[in-house]
C-alpha cells in the first residue's frame, strides 16, 4: 500500500480517537490542547500528500486558513489551561487568527471549485475585495443594533457580528459556485466541510452568547470534521467546466460602493460608526484601486499576447495565420492575390550568417510596407516568402511597385547586397473561386516568374497549363 493512502485516513482516526476518550472525560490539556490541535495540523498536511494535480494556489489557501485557525485554537487552549504571565494577550491573537480565517478560507475553497488560468492577483484582490467589504458592510448596517443588545467592547461586539457574517459569505461563496457546475465528489465533501464548519460555528456563537458555552465541548469536533472533508476534497480531481470568473465584477463594484458610503458617513457624522470600521472600509478602497492598476496591466498583456500571434516577430508584419484569416473577408470583394518569394536571399543567408539575413529581412519589409497602398495586407508567410492581399484592380501595378523597391541595394554592416523577388499574382472575383485556388494559382504564377526571370507574372490558363 502506498505511504500517502496510509496517511489520508490519519486525521479520521485522530479525530474517532479524540471523540473515544472525550466521552467519559472532562477536558484536558492533553486532549484539548495537544491531540485536538494536532487532528487540524494533520488534516492540513494531508492537503500536500494528494497526489492529484491540481492548483497549488487552492491548496495553499486552504492549507493556510487551517493554519491561521489552528494558530488561533491554541492561544485559546493555553489560556484556557495556563495562566501564564504573557506580554501578547492571547484572546487577541486568538481573535486575528480566526478573523484572517476567513477572506483566505475563501480564497482557497473557490480556487478549489474551480481554478482559472489568469491573474492570480486578480484572484485574491477580488476574493479580498469581496470578503473583506461585503462583511464590513454587513456589519456596518448590523453593528448599531447589536451594541444596544449585547455587552462587551465595541470591538467585541464586532467580532460577534464579524464571525456569523463570515460564515454565511463562505458557505453562500461554496454554494452558489458549485451550483453552476456538475456534482461531483470535490463538490459534495466541499459543501458538506463548509456547512459543516458554518452549523459548528453559529451553534458555537449561540452558547457562547447564552453563556452556555464550555470550553472543550464535543460540538467543537465539527471544526475538525470540516477541515478533514476540505483536505478529502483535494483528493478527488476538478474536472468541472465553468466559463467566466468566479465572482460578478458587480459584487466588487457594491462592496466598493458600500465601504465609499461608511467612510462618508463617518466624515459627516465621525461618532455614527465605530472607529474600526473605517479600516477595513479604506482597505476595501485601497485594494479597489490595486485591482484596477492590475486588471489595466493585464488587459494591457493580453493585447500585447495578440498582437503577437497575428504579427511575425521578426519583421513586424502580419504572419501566415492573420494572413489566412483575412483571406475569407478579402474573398467577398475583387482584388489580387500575390505570393512573393525573394531571389539571391539564401546563399546571402548561409554566406553572411543569419544575422545579417534577419537585418535583411527586416529592411526588405519596410521597403514592401512602403509600396502597400492602404487597406491592404502585406505578410510574411515563412522564410523569405511573403504574401499580399491587394483590393481592387490595381494587383498587377502593385506588384511591379514591389518589386522595384528592390532595384537599388540594401547597406548592411559596411556591405552593399542586392537581391530580386519573383511575385505571381491571380486575381480574384467576388464568390467565384475559393481560397486554395486562389493561392495555388499566385504560387504557380510566382514560380513561372522565377523560371522565366520576368519579376511578375499573373496568372493565366497558359500558365496553370505547366502545373
Amino acid at each position: 500500500m502506498r505511504t500517502y493512502l496510509v496517511f489520508r485516513g490519519v486525521a479520521t482516526i485522530g479525530l474517532v480517537s479524540y471523540l473515544i476518550l472525550r466521552i467519559n472525560t472532562q477536558p484536558s490539556w492533553q486532549l484539548d490542547l495537544l491531540l485536538f490541535n494536532l487532528i487540524a495540523l494533520v488534516a492540513l498536511s494531508t492537503l500536500f500528500v494528494s497526489p492529484i494535480p491540481d492548483d497549488l494556489w487552492g491548496r495553499r489557501g486552504v492549507a493556510l486558513a487551517i493554519c491561521l485557525w489552528t494558530m488561533g485554537s491554541i492561544s485559546s487552549s493555553i489560556d484556557n489551561f495556563f495562566a501564564i504571565p504573557l506580554a501578547v494577550n492571547l484572546d487577541l491573537i486568538s481573535d486575528c487568527c480566526y478573523v484572517l480565517f476567513y477572506p483566505v478560507a475563501l480564497f482557497g475553497l473557490t480556487r478549489a471549485i474551480h481554478f482559472r488560468r489568469i491573474s492570480k492577483s486578480m484572484e485574491l484582490l477580488d476574493t479580498l475585495i469581496i470578503a473583506l467589504g461585503c462583511t464590513t458592510i454587513l456589519a456596518a448596517f448590523l453593528v448599531k443594533p447589536a451594541m444596544a443588545s449585547i455587552s462587551g467592547s465595541t470591538f467585541q461586539v464586532f467580532l460577534t457580528i464579524f464571525y456569523p457574517v463570515g460564515d454565511i459569505v463562505i458557505l453562500v461563496s461554496v454554494l452558489t459556485l458549485i451550483s453552476v457546475q456538475s456534482l461531483s465528489m470535490r463538490n459534495i465533501l466541499l459543501i458538506l466541510g463548509a456547512t459543516t464548519y458554518t452549523a459548528t460555528d453559529l451553534y458555537f456563537l449561540y452558547l457562547s452568547q447564552s453563556g452556555n458555552y464550555q470550553f472543550g465541548s464535543l460540538s467543537d469536533i465539527g471544526w475538525l470534521a470540516s477541515f478533514i472533508l476540505f483536505s478529502e476534497s483535494f483528493w478527488h480531481s476538478s474536472n468541472e467546466k465553468l466559463s467566466g470568473r468566479s465572482f460578478n465584477p458587480a459584487v466588487a463594484t457594491i462592496a466598493l460602493l458600500g465601504s465609499s458610503t461608511i467612510l462618508a458617513i463617518s466624515v459627516l457624522q465621525p461618532t455614527y460608526f465605530p472607529r474600526f470600521l473605517i479600516v477595513p472600509a479604506f482597505a476595501t478602497i485601497a485594494l479597489s484601486f490595486l485591482r484596477m492598476g492590475v486588471a489595466i496591466n493585464d488587459a494591457r498583456n493580453i493585447s500585447n499576447e495578440q498582437i503577437l500571434a497575428r504579427t511575425d516577430e521578426l519583421t513586424g508584419l502580419a504572419n501566415r495565420r492573420k494572413f489566412m484569416t483575412d483571406f475569407e473577408e478579402f474573398l467577398t470583394g475583387e482584388g489580387s492575390v500575390l505570393i512573393l518569394d525573394l531571389d539571391g536571399f539564401k546563399p546571402v543567408n548561409d554566406l553572411r550568417g543569419h544575422d545579417v539575413g534577419d537585418q535583411l529581412l527586416r529592411q526588405i519589409a519596410t521597403r514592401f510596407s512602403r509600396a502597400i497602398p492602404n487597406g491592404s495586407l502585406l505578410a510574411r508567410l515563412g522564410g523569405d516568402e511573403f504574401g499580399a492581399l491587394i483590393r481592387g484592380h490595381d494587383g498587377y501595378e502593385v506588384a511591379l511597385a514591389l518589386r522595384a523597391t528592390l532595384s537599388y541595394p540594401f547597406h548592411i554592416n559596411g556591405m552593399d547586397i542586392s537581391l530580386d523577388v519573383s511575385i505571381g499574382e491571380s486575381r480574384n472575383e467576388p464568390g467565384q473561386l475559393p481560397a486554395d485556388i486562389l493561392l495555388r494559382r499566385a504560387d504557380q504564377a510566382m514560380y513561372e516568374a522565377k523560371r522565366t526571370k520576368r519579376g511578375v507574372v499573373r496568372w493565366s490558363s497558359e500558365v496553370g497549363a505547366r502545373f
